[in-house]
């Protein structure tokens, strides 16, 4: 990979994550190269969202697959992509923004498989009755995976949320009690 091309997109995510309107002569002065470089790897805009949702979906995916991969109780699957999608939510917390706009079916299509694979772990937790069954699996997956970067995006200024509070407000919104969710989340005493 070429380092100048990952460092712009290192740079778009920060530049991005504090001004999601910033245009493409912003991120190329933060990233310390000119325009046409941007440009250069980069034609619009538009591409450079899609290789950063691909880039976030890549990883998300990865990250999906390997604690999915262990076969475990669909709640102790769930805590622990929680676990470690934290780091990955605030990196990312821009696509959260930019799905709102313009870009919005894009980043959705790029992130279907991801949701596909949530929705299926949130049925299979449904189907075990550890998840409970107020909303369909799709819908329920979404909301809970959407609560993480609410609630990234709003522990920027002092972290005193955190990944546990995140992660049981998630188990909390797919119908686990409080008290299992707060065992899960700290583990055997």
């Amino acid at each position: 990979m070429n380092d100048t091309r990952e460092r712009i997109l290192d740079v778009a995510l920060e530049v991005l994550g504090q001004h999601p309107d910033a245009g493409m002569g912003d991120i190329a002065s933060a990233a310390g190269v000119v325009r046409r470089t941007v440009y250069g790897y980069f034609p619009t805009r538009t591409d450079l969202v899609r290789t950063l949702t691909q880039r976030a979906v890549s990883e998300v995916a990865a990250v999906l697959t390997e604690v999915n991969a262990s076969d475990g109780a669909a709640e102790v699957v769930w805590v622990d992509f929680i676990a470690r999608l934290w780091p990955l939510v605030h990196r990312y917390r821009v696509l959260l923004v930019l799905r709102r706009g313009e870009y919005s079916q894009e980043i959705h299509a790029l992130f279907g498989p991801v949701e596909k694979t949530l929705a299926d772990l949130v049925e299979r937790g449904q189907h075990s009755e550890a998840f409970g069954r107020h909303l369909p699996a799709d819908i329920l997956s979404q909301v809970a995976y959407a609560a993480v970067f609410a609630i990234a995006d709003n522990d920027l200024a002092d972290g005193s949320v955190g990944a546990r509070a995140a992660t049981i407000t998630t188990l909390l919104i797919l119908g686990v009690p409080e008290a299992r969710a707060e065992a899960l989340v700290d583990g055997p005493p």
